[in-house]
């Protein structure tokens, strides 16, 4: 069943007891919620049994001295009643809102250290539901869950208790109702259950929705699109709104049906209560408290298929949530081996990748980098190259083979330690709605803004940035909005060199730029790449002429490996790559 529809059992104990484990820092709070929970409940009859009392001893017998008494003490309870209630909402709020604080915290901490593979197959509204409208319905959980159900239980025991050392004949005619009251109350949980299955299922779905198409807003305008996409949108919130109005039906027709039940309790207590006090069997407080236990009686009753219905839900929630925080399929396993530097030699032995884990893009790749040269990797589109450098990285890990920098091998390195060490450009940038400076930085304090100065100079954008409104301050807005392709791509040049890696690799880094830029970013290459290890994904040939070593990859296999002239000399996959890029100047030169 899909997750977002499914439903929890109620008393899901594993799942409440891995809940309650969250609870651990706030376990004085916990406690004194459930010392003011069951004073509550004991403080509900109380008062009923003083109006009993009034009515009965100092009304009947004209004593204003005992009456005004009796009144004070009323006033006390009820001011002790309504502190007691404060405290009740107010800390049960505070604990949930604490709570789910440190859960978002934990659950947000787990995506982060995520592999890409998850984010491949994990829609990111599905995750966004998951951070924000999972986590919280467990704070309802904990101002409307266990506690509180247990807090209207007990209340019911005392209530029924009370009632029947007062009068069990009038306490079995108040009861009398109950069956037909938790019929409907089980009848509305049912229908209630279904109902919120569908309108959370709906809000997945707007989320993924929403957040897919104003990332792609710039393709559907491009094609058009907005008339088809604005009609599944409308489909969409339609069945938002539908379950929506579902929900509310049952509600609307449940509480009326709760209360006519419940007035027809009492108008059976006023009747045989009636005929009792006439015949002096038992007096007008009693019929009187007895009215007041009903509706004290029917009330947790009516609450308690809503508050089983939020414990429902936030155990649905949990356990989505817990699946995702105990998750080790995604996660990438850390090593220990943490060294403040490395030299940057690189090796793949006998590589074998593939995303779905049948089908390879990287077949028995094989090769070496040593410490300061440069390796260039070519190849049609879909070749394999760009997995390549993801593996490097450890964006997803390998299905077979070895991977080895200076020797280790990469899975034995502190996963923070093996990234620091490698910079990488990528050719679709994304700036996060930041300040420049900060987009360069990425919150590394030992970055300096004068480091940031100098790595943009070399980059050759420091006039740019400085012509910008606010200079290094200025905001980018989410994805680069406000920068062009080049500009963009500059900054991330900058971005990775401010790093200081050991190992370089630029992804079709040079691609989206024009040709004045790309000169730009050559210039800063050669500078950058002095002492260090350089990877060099590109399409353009002219930008690795240079290189130490070129690599052909085709269908994810090493076809060719050497240098620019060797390899136009074996008249091979590269020389026709070659011809096919040059074809017009060839023609030229010819």
């Amino acid at each position: 069943m899909n997750q977002e529809t499914k439903s929890g059992q109620i008393f899901d104990l594993p799942t409440l007891k891995r809940l309650y484990t969250f609870v651990g820092p706030y376990k004085k709070q916990f406690y004194l919620l459930i010392f003011i929970i069951m004073v509550s409940a004991v403080l509900a009859p109380v008062i009923p049994l003083l109006i009993k009392y009034t009515i009965d001893e100092p009304i009947a017998n004209s004593n204003y001295d005992q009456l005004a008494l009796m009144l004070g003490i009323m006033i006390v309870v009820l001011v002790v009643q309504g502190l007691v209630q404060f405290v009740n909402t107010y800390l049960s709020g505070w604990l949930g809102q604490y709570i789910i604080r440190d859960i978002r915290v934990q659950l947000y901490e787990k995506i982060v250290n995520l592999r890409l593979k998850f984010f491949d197959n994990t829609p990111i509204g599905r995750l966004v539901t998951r951070t924000i409208s999972d986590i919280e319905t467990l704070s309802n959980v904990f101002s409307d869950g266990m506690a509180a159900i247990a807090g209207d239980i007990l209340q019911l025991v005392l209530i029924i208790s009370v009632m029947f050392y007062t009068d069990w004949k009038l306490s079995l005619i108040s009861l009398s109702m109950i069956p037909l009251m938790l019929f409907s109350t089980y009848v509305f949980k049912e229908k209630i259950k279904d109902a919120f299955n569908e309108v959370r299922a709906a809000v997945s779905n707007l989320n993924s929705f929403v957040q897919e198409h104003i990332t792609g807003m710039s393709i559907v305008q491009i094609f058009s699109s907005e008339k088809i996409e604005y009609e599944k949108f409308r489909e969409i919130n339609v069945q938002h709104r539908d379950s929506n109005i579902r929900s509310i039906l049952y509600y609307s027709i449940y509480f009326p049906v709760a209360d006519v039940i419940a007035a027809a309790g009492t108008g059976l207590v006023v009747w045989y209560g009636s005929k009792q006090i006439l015949n002096y069997e038992v007096t007008f407080g009693t019929v009187t408290a007895f009215v007041m236990f009903i509706n004290l009686f029917f009330r947790p009753i009516r609450q308690l298929a809503d508050r089983f219905n939020t414990l429902q839900m936030g155990i649905v929630s949990t356990d989505r949530i817990l699946k995702l925080l105990d998750s080790d399929e995604y996660t990438a396993n850390e090593g220990t081996h943490n060294p403040d530097t490395i030299k940057g030699n690189v090796e793949f032995k006998n590589v074998w990748f593939a995303y779905n884990d049948e089908d390879y893009v990287l077949k028995d790749i094989n090769f070496k980098v040593n410490e300061g040269e440069t390796v260039a990797f070519v190849g049609a589109t879909g070749a394999g190259k760009s997995s390549i450098i993801n593996l490097l990285s450890r964006f997803y890990d390998i299905n077979k083979g070895n991977i080895y920098i200076d020797d280790v091998e990469v899975h034995d390195f502190e996963l923070g330690a093996l990234r620091r060490n490698i910079g990488v450009v990528l050719q679709d940038v994304f700036l996060f709605s930041d300040t420049i400076e900060n987009n360069i930085r990425l919150g590394n304090p030992d970055i300096t803004h004068e480091k940031i100065i100098e790595a943009a100079k070399l980059v050759g954008v420091h006039e740019f940035i400085e012509r910008l409104p606010g200079g290094y301050e200025y905001n980018v807005m989410e994805r680069g909005s406000t920068l062009s392709v080049g500009q963009r791509q500059l900054i991330s040049f900058v971005r990775a060199m401010v790093h200081d890696p050991r190992i370089i690799v630029l992804d079709e880094a040079t691609s989206s730029v024009d040709t004045e830029t790309e000169e730009l970013i050559q210039k800063a290459i050669e500078k950058l790449m002095e002492g260090r290890t350089a990877i060099v994904i590109a399409h353009r040939l002219s930008t690795i002429q240079e290189a130490d070593k070129i690599i052909v990859v085709d269908k994810g296999e090493i076809k060719e490996e050497g240098t620019h002239e060797k390899l136009l000399e074996k008249n091979g996959f590269y020389a026709n790559l070659y011809r096919m890029q040059y074809k017009d100047v060839l023609k030229i030169a010819g």
